[in-house]
């Protein structure tokens, strides 16, 4: 076989190229990745592939695609007889589930073969759907259960609604980019919240090719998360930044309503305590017993809200 090699910004652009450039498709040609494309700060590095086509008699099937034909025959043959196939008793189930929880939904099924796939559509996807996905992740993992129910081997099911899953995976993409290139920026590593499984995947497939960083998972579940250490981080050793920070840093550190400098902590000569009235100024009394007061300075109080707290320039 005779390779002819490809070009583009992606292994795939550059596979597409190629087969239309050879008039072939992938069963009928014989692809090799020479170099993936990686993004780096400035610029980029296209992928390369060679495709040849093969010949007459190489085009024999494939083990996988052996057992996915066995796999859809008996599922052919079991809707045939009358018995419902795992993918149906998974949805024939959801159709229930939902019933009990009084929400209103269609559960439909997509397809049935190497996986299960059911797409649920209903008025209120909120409930479907829940928190970042939590509810549609619980629904699927039952509908995993009832799937595969008396089966020997695992079949994977995956269960959506309103497309959520593939706008959850562009999110995180976009997230995973944006901190990577914080990240190089700030020279820390910076630790995302924390994720199931399936999108620390997502962030770490995302980030598996950018320049300049790398990720790790830390934790144990449920509170397992991915950590984007940049090459040119600053302290190796030092703790992880959260990627969003909380509001007390947002406002540095300076809580306005109290602490030193908060508008209900007014130092000074007659300045307001905690309960918001007016302190009287007292001096100190004299060293040697109980005269009247010098009236130079003004006495301390225990109560740290209402403290004079004099000349910042003498601390």
């Amino acid at each position: 076989m005779e390779y002819k090699e490809f070009t583009g910004k992606t292994v795939a652009e550059a596979i597409k190229t190629g087969l239309a450039e050879l008039g072939l498709t992938e069963e009928t040609a014989d692809i090799q990745v020479l170099e993936e494309g990686k993004r780096k700060l400035f610029g980029s590095i296209k992928a390369r592939v060679a495709i040849a086509p093969i010949e007459a008699e190489e085009e024999e099937e494939t083990a996988e695609e052996a057992v996915e034909t066995e796999e859809a025959e008996a599922a052919l043959e079991t809707t045939e007889s009358g018995e419902e196939t795992d993918g149906e008793r998974a949805v024939a189930f959801l159709q229930g589930l939902f019933e009990i929880l009084e929400i209103e939904a269609e559960t439909t099924l997509v397809s049935e073969g190497d996986k299960i796939e059911i797409n649920v559509a209903a008025a209120n996807t909120t409930a479907i759907i829940g928190k970042r996905g939590a509810m549609l992740d619980a629904i699927q993992t039952l509908a995993g259960a009832v799937a595969n129910t008396g089966r020997d081997d695992y079949k994977r099911v995956v269960v959506d609604c309103e497309n959520y899953r593939e706008a959850r995976e562009a999110t995180l993409q976009r997230l995973a980019e944006g901190l990577a290139a914080k990240a190089i920026r700030l020279e820390k590593k910076i630790k995302l919240e924390p994720m199931n499984p399936y999108e620390r995947r997502i962030i770490h497939a995302a980030l598996s090719s950018y320049e300049g960083v790398k990720t790790e998972s830390e934790g144990k579940e449920p509170n397992r998360f991915v950590v984007i250490v940049p090459d040119n981080v600053s302290d190796p050793d030092a703790p992880a930044i959260p990627a969003r920070s909380e509001r007390s840093d947002r406002r540095g550190g300076n809580d306005r309503r109290y602490g030193r400098g908060g508008r209900d902590n007014r130092g000074g000569r007659g300045g307001r305590n905690d309960r918001g009235y007016k302190k009287p100024f007292r001096g100190n009394r004299p060293a040697g017993g109980s005269g009247e007061s010098s009236g130079t300075t003004m006495k301390k109080s225990s109560d740290f809200f209402g403290t004079f707290l004099g000349n910042s320039k003498d601390l």
